[in-house]
Formats: structure tokens, C-alpha cells, sequence
């Protein structure tokens, strides 16, 4: 049976969440500080968290949030893309981002934008098979350590 999307937006779907979470960013050590983050980010920034949902458990998830800058006007930006090892090559990442882009599109917004990092080559080569094309290069600084929450 095909996993089934919907938001995680109570305490317990977004503990759900975690462990997937996980796979990708393996530097989230503790649960709770999850939920705080994702909590802060919805509410500073309208962070959601798009789920795919198999047997009770979540097998993959999109972080995301509708946005704007000069640059681009509205877009939606996805903060995190995931799908356990387990499921993918299963189509499951390419619909979860069908399913954030319909929410975008629905609010009015046309564009749809993610980063990745440079030695990502094989999200890279999903992004492009989805019909994504690199717009821009960022750059970072570390200016100091970051909290844990």
C-alpha cells in the first residue's frame, strides 16, 4: 500500500517525525528539541511538515514554508526533503514535492525553491529528473556556535 501524505501538526505527528527527520539531519541528537524548532520555525516563519504516513509510522517528510524576497517575490521554500533509505527509488520523494507545490499553488504562489549541498549528487540528480534547474550558488559563515534549541 502507498503511503498516505498529510501535515504533521499535532505533538505526536511531529514526534513521529523524528526519526525520519533524523536521517537527514543526524545532528538533531534530542526529540524535544525537534518539536521546539519545529514549533518556533511555525511560528516565526510558517514552517509545515508535509508527512508521508505507512502503517503509523512516518517514512518520509517535507519541512517547508511559503515565503518572499526581492530576488524571487513568493515562492515556497522546502527546508528538508527526506525519504527513509527503506522507500526510496518508490516515487515517494517526487510526491511529496507534488504535494508541497500543490499547497503553494494553491495559495497563489509559483515558484518552488530548495538548497542542497554540493557533494549531494544523487539529490542533485533527483532535483534535475523533477525538473528542477540550479538558480544559485550560496555562500555561509559560521559566525559562532548555535544553541541547541
Amino acid at each position: 500500500m502507498s503511503p498516505v501524505l498529510r501535515r504533521a501538526e499535532t505533538d505526536a505527528d511531529i514526534a513521529a517525525c523524528f526519526p525520519a527527520m533524523r536521517v537527514l539531519r543526524p545532528h538533531l541528537t534530542d526529540p524535544a528539541i525537534f518539536e521546539v524548532r519545529v514549533r518556533r520555525q511555525a511560528r516565526n516563519g510558517g514552517y509545515r511538515l508535509l508527512a508521508a504516513w505507512q502503517a503509523g509510522a512516518v517514512v518520509g517528510l517535507a519541512g517547508y514554508r511559503m515565503t518572499e524576497n526581492m530576488i524571487r517575490g513568493p515562492f515556497c521554500y522546502v527546508d528538508d526533503l527526506v525519504v527513509l533509505p527503506s522507500e526510496r527509488r518508490s516515487g515517494l520523494g517526487a510526491r511529496l514535492l507534488d504535494g508541497v507545490a500543490a499547497e503553494a499553488r494553491a495559495e497563489g504562489i509559483d515558484a518552488l525553491v530548495l538548497d542542497t549541498g554540493l557533494d549531494n549528487v544523487l539529490g542533485q540528480r533527483f532535483y534535475f529528473r523533477y525538473g528542477m534547474l540550479p538558480a544559485a550558488m550560496r555562500f555561509a559563515k559560521n559566525l559562532g556556535s548555535e544553541s541547541n534549541t
